[in-house]
């Protein structure tokens, strides 16, 4: 497996994988699919220090993780915010960690001071993963979203670099 910057040409894979969490889960608070048009945009959106990293197997997609800002005011700068998707058929193989440890050391040497990973329904892999990379539970956003006929609670979590 290989982490990489993610290519234009990653643009496909990722958004099937980011697709099937909006129909399928609460990783997602989007409750509609994105078309290429959008993902392109969100790519293009997420280029320099707002990365896109990419897991892959020969020439497969495996997941992705990305780095997004936080808020737009200007004190919020050095803060980001993380998401880590992996392939259905992939889990449970250290894709995950391997994202994250390298995304985490992108934000580290991009400046970045803090990171932000906000776990939308109680999703306990995540919440172990990112716990296993430093973070920790700063608080929970309750009934913040509604998806598949029901509210859904916000963990969020922060990890804090020494610079």
């Amino acid at each position: 497996m290989e982490v990489r910057l993610a290519q234009p040409d990653d643009a496909e894979a990722i958004r099937i994988i980011y697709n099937y969490e909006v129909r399928s889960s609460t990783a997602t608070f989007d409750i509609v699919e994105r078309d290429i048009e959008a993902q392109n945009t969100w790519m293009a959106d997420r280029s320099g220090v707002f990365s896109v990293l990419v897991a892959t197997d020969r020439s497969e997609v495996l997941g992705f993780a990305s780095l997004s800002p936080f808020r737009e005011r200007a004190a919020y700068r050095s803060t980001v915010e993380n998401s880590v998707y992996v392939a259905e058929g992939h889990r449970g193989r250290g894709v995950a960690d391997a994202l994250l440890a390298e995304l985490l050391e992108v934000a580290r040497s991009s400046g970045f001071h803090s990171v932000i990973s906000r776990i939308g329904g109680g999703n306990e892999a995540s919440t172990a993963l990112h716990a296993k990379h430093g973070f920790e539970v700063v608080g929970v956003e309750r009934q913040v979203g509604r998806k598949f006929n029901r509210w859904i609670d916000v963990t969020v979590m922060q990890v804090v670099f020494d610079n």
